[in-house]
């Protein structure tokens, strides 16, 4: 499915980039709410994919302005969308999170239960 690819090339990008399992599993969360809560489409999903790894990096990990920039320009390769686009849409996802990034342990810990088995 659609879905389930983009979770895949949202992991493999977060590995290129050196982003924590636990940043991966805290993206998918965030990307999970947003399609039960209806918000994807095919003009979005990858937008939506590409923020909710932008946001779970910002939030998540110390990253510096050359690594955020870093992760943006591999966000932009990988989905082919244009910065600007993915800068604005970052806070369309964040409202629709209703700016709870910080996640519970139980949302989090499936994820990552997968993702370190899979390494």
């Amino acid at each position: 499915s659609p879905i389930a690819s983009l979770k895949r090339e949202m992991r493999n990008l977060s590995e290129e980039c050196s982003l924590e399992p636990v940043t991966v599993s805290m993206a998918y969360v965030y990307f999970e709410k947003l399609v039960l809560q209806g918000k994807l489409n095919k003009q979005n999903r990858k937008l939506c994919a590409g923020a909710c790894v932008l946001l779970a990096a910002k939030i998540s990990s110390d990253l510096r302005k050359h690594e955020v920039k870093h992760l943006i320009d591999k966000l932009e390769e990988r989905f082919r969308f244009n910065r600007r686009d993915l800068i604005g849409f970052e806070f369309t996802v964040l409202v629709a999170l209703e700016l709870a990034l910080y996640l519970p342990e139980n949302q989090v810990l499936p994820h990552y239960r997968r993702l370190t088995q899979q390494s």
